[in-house]
């Protein structure tokens, strides 16, 4: 997996979601709208609302709109109904493509999705078409863009707290774990100092696909297309990223 890895698909993209306040808030909301639905609206109980807080207020999302969310989901305001789901398909060259929406109008969801698969080279397929070449792991990524951090050091924390795996890319480290040990092996971390950078349950490929340079760029032109739907809230690919 090193080299290929999500931290290369979060540094592709960072540049145009800053650019974009306005859609990232809305993909916030709609996010912590969902945890707190699910699961209530005490960030003390509720550890995926925690997370998603967490987030918002990384990306200085304001207090307000954060506690508006939590009010529409625990029906102290009124506002939209949202459910969660997800796309499968093939991007250019074969590419593993899943697409994790939020949104309160399946068809009209249903109906842009489709139509950035087929302008940009790809096609949508069944449920099922291509999760089976994602496994579901708790992923933490912390920079090391100074260095400070010693490799033998954090492999023994993330070891010790319960992590599956740590990969070591240039600038920082990728920690993997099961779902059931992901918040155990936050809060390790963060007792232990160390500040994340990113913190999420996410699908991790299997195996990676290399694309020609024509397809990489149909495939990147897929992704930003995605990526320009409000309902759209993460995107996950087996596309192979090289340094």
């Amino acid at each position: 997996m090193a080299g290929h890895s999500k931290w290369k698909n979060i540094q592709r993209r960072k540049n145009a979601q800053d650019a974009k306040k306005g859609k990232v808030f809305m993909r916030h909301a709609k996010n912590i709208y969902l945890a707190a639905k699910q699961g209530g609206g005490d960030l003390g109980t509720n550890a995926v609302l925690r997370t998603a807080v967490d987030k918002a207020k990384a990306d200085n999302m304001p207090n307000d709109n954060i506690e508006r969310a939590i009010k529409k989901a625990t029906g102290t305001l009124d506002g939209a109904s949202y459910e969660e789901f997800n796309y499968e398909g093939y991007g250019p060259g074969g590419v593993a493509v899943i697409v994790q929406v939020l949104t309160d109008n399946r068809n009209r969801t249903a109906a842009e999705v489709r139509h950035s698969f087929k302008k940009h080279g790809g096609n949508l397929g069944e449920n099922g078409s291509v999760s089976f070449m994602f496994d579901r792991k708790g992923y933490i990524l912390i920079l090391n863009e100074d260095g400070e951090i010693a490799e033998d050091d954090i492999t023994l924390e993330a070891i010790e707290a319960g992590a599956d795996d740590i990969i070591t890319q240039d600038g920082g480290y990728e920690i993997l774990t099961t779902p059931e040990n992901f918040e155990d092996v936050c809060n390790h971390l963060k007792a232990s100092g160390y500040e994340l950078e990113e913190a999420e349950v996410s699908l991790i490929p299997q195996n990676y696909t290399k694309l020609s340079a024509e397809d990489e760029e149909k495939m990147s032109n897929l992704i930003e297309s995605l990526e320009d739907n409000e309902d759209v809230q993460d995107i996950y690919h087996n596309m192979k990223i090289d340094d």
